[in-house]
């Protein structure tokens, strides 16, 4: 988890949110295919750091994966975390799917 967030905040900046949770799991390939699914981009317009850590989770466990992604972040899209009151920092976006790909992962 550590490593996704210090991943995410090093400068310069060389991941996106999703990138940094694949990164942060030890899946360079997987956070290279994630190039464009920062910043609301990816399918959906779902969270890229929910969206990296449900490709690391098996199908089983995404319903329970995503229900605790929202209660922390407020929802599942990208564009609908950062409108919350109060938004939702990436960070802690990058936090909460590195946290539940350590807790989900097998």
């Amino acid at each position: 988890m550590s490593k996704a967030v210090e991943l995410f905040t090093a400068v310069p900046k060389m991941h996106n949110c999703a990138q940094a949770v694949a990164a942060g799991a030890g899946e360079e390939q997987l956070a290279a295919e994630l190039q464009c699914c920062g910043g609301g981009k990816a399918p959906q317009g779902r969270c890229g750091a929910l969206h990296a850590a449900l490709l690391l989770i098996p199908q089983e466990l995404h319903a329970d994966v995503i229900e605790r992604f929202c209660a922390a972040a407020g929802a599942e899209s990208c564009r609908e975390i950062k409108a919350g009151t109060p938004p939702y920092p990436c960070v802690e976006c990058v936090r909460t799917g590195a946290e539940l790909v350590e807790l989900f992962r097998k």
